[in-house]
């Protein structure tokens, strides 16, 4: 990729730490997960060093967008955000479901768009910016995390809870008192990203990402840090 070998000083990635199935704080400290992977793989491939910049939420990270704190980064498609954000294809579709008390009627995602129904979801992120825009009835209770939205229904705040399918799935294993449900409500196209206002990497990385999806090592990595879960 000569066009960026020249380029000097790090590769700023920015992180989500928000989406647990996607990047992790490892015990040192330091991020890890598939986002990480991609990035140490770009900058190897430009001969830079990466560096990270970490958000807790998908929000904070289109937040800052365009002002030129970070050059790459890895979020959920969305429409919402393509007026700051110049989206690659997809290289993973994640799902998103919702988890209730085991007394509860609900049986189906089709059924929460109800009256007097709160429903916890994490400030900023995908699923829930999709919430907004098709419920009708039932009400959003944002939490500053999709983390804290589930601790917050645990706790006994709202009807429900909504999130990625994994992290549901792990809060359940913990608290059998309640039950996720067995569909989707929406998958979600996770991507990677550049500021629409700086796009000088948005073709190069096209490349690399077409490249590893065709040769196989996106399949491969997803199936390393999702797959398994």
């Amino acid at each position: 990729m000569r066009e960026l070998d020249e380029q000097e000083g790090d590769l700023r990635f920015a992180i989500n730490l928000g989406n647990p199935v996607l990047a992790t704080v490892l015990p040192d400290g330091s991020p890890g997960g598939i986002t990480v992977e991609l990035a140490k793989m770009l900058a190897a491939e430009c001969q830079r060093e990466a560096r990270f910049i970490t958000w807790p939420t998908a929000g904070q990270v289109v937040d800052v967008a365009l002002k030129g704190e970070w050059d790459i980064a890895f979020l959920a498609i969305d429409p919402a955000r393509e007026d700051r954000l110049c989206f690659t294809p997809p290289y993973v579709t994640i799902e998103s479901s919702l988890i209730v008390k085991n007394g509860s009627t609900i049986q189906s995602v089709q059924e929460r768009d109800r009256e007097g129904v709160v429903i916890n979801v994490g400030k900023g992120a995908a699923y829930a910016l999709y919430l907004s825009r098709t419920l009708k009835h039932a009400t959003l209770r944002q939490y500053a995390t999709s983390q804290d939205a589930i601790r917050a229904f645990i706790a006994g705040e709202g009807d429900m809870a909504a999130g990625i399918r994994q992290p549901l799935e792990s809060a359940v294993r913990d608290h059998p008192q309640f039950r996720i449900l067995p569909d989707n409500f929406s998958q979600i196209r996770q991507a990677i990203c550049v500021p629409r206002n700086a796009p000088q990497h948005y073709e190069w990385v096209c490349r690399c990402l077409s490249l590893w999806i065709a040769d196989g090592t996106i399949a491969g990595m997803v199936s390393r840090h999702i797959g398994n879960r």
